[in-house]
């Protein structure tokens, strides 16, 4: 059985889908076994503000920012995302040749989810609880229904949305999504693309990229790293206890970026 590889796809400014589409097709066309993930903030960011909903960030006690997510802005979330990031994503590989099969978390039960009944963030130095939101925390990936896609000649394409016990739709953390989905497929290798040629030492000066880490230092390396970097390098860490072989946090800005980061470019953690 050929080994699996799980692709994320950043879903901030300067990541070049189209770059990852062409990869993609050329990888699948020669026999390689796919499944990409995405993001889609920016998206999700540009259709609030036009529907006068602008995002608003909060930040953990540990640190870790996130989207604050009531009902309203879940719902914009799963139109940006699940709607339009997902189906352009899945456009573009079909006419690269590829029968790619988009679908979110929510379908199939695909990516199950625990509702947190509150979340703490930080305002200005003090705590506050949040109660009505709907984010989720990892608990299931249904690999099962991946792998019948993949049996089927199929490149899943995967946004990131889970569902809940009851039922409800829930955002869920894309980086951390694709790690949960390369460890329920038992990947060879998980590779975060991002806009950034991996984990800097000093960022922003990519001069002080870390080509190497090993897993023992990544407790460290999630302290140092900055903003968003903090969920990769938290992502990493849930990919190679779930037993992914390697995780790659590699640049997405670049023609032929997943090939890139197969053949070591990047910060590449096992």
């Amino acid at each position: 059985m050929q080994s699996i590889t799980v692709a994320k796809l950043g879903g901030t400014e300067g990541v070049d889908f189209s770059a990852i589409c062409a990869d993609a097709a050329a990888l699948w066309k020669q026999g390689a076994r796919l499944v990409l993930v995405h993001g889609g903030s920016a998206e999700a960011n540009a259709l609030g503000e036009a529907l006068g909903a602008p995002p608003k960030m909060i930040t953990s006690p540990s640190g870790y920012t996130s989207r604050y997510t009531d009902r309203r802005t879940l719902e914009i979330f799963l139109m940006a995302v699940n709607g339009k990031v997902n189906s352009l994503l899945t456009e573009q590989l079909h006419m690269l040749g590829v029968n790619a099969f988009g679908l979110c978390g929510l379908d199939g039960k695909l990516i199950q989810a625990a509702r947190k009944d509150s979340i703490q963030s930080v305002e200005n130095g003090k705590r506050k609880i949040i109660r009505d939101d709907y984010t989720g925390k990892i608990e299931r990936v249904n690999s099962k229904l991946l792998l019948a896609l993949l049996e089927m000649g199929c490149l899943p394409v995967i946004a990131p949305v889970a569902v809940s016990e009851k039922g409800e739709a829930l955002n869920v953390d894309a980086d951390r999504a694709a790690a949960m989905v390369a460890s329920a497929l038992k990947a060879e290798t998980l590779i975060l693309l991002t806009a950034a040629p991996g984990l800097m030492k000093n960022f922003p000066d990519e001069s002080t990229l870390i080509r190497h880490l090993p897993q023992s230092q990544l407790s460290a390396a999630g302290e140092a790293a900055q903003g968003r970097m903090k969920k990769k390098v938290l992502g990493a860490e849930e990919a190679l206890r779930g037993g992914v072989r390697r995780v790659v946090i590699a640049d997405g800005r670049i023609q032929n970026p997943i090939s890139n980061a197969l053949s070591g470019n990047g910060t590449v953690i096992q």
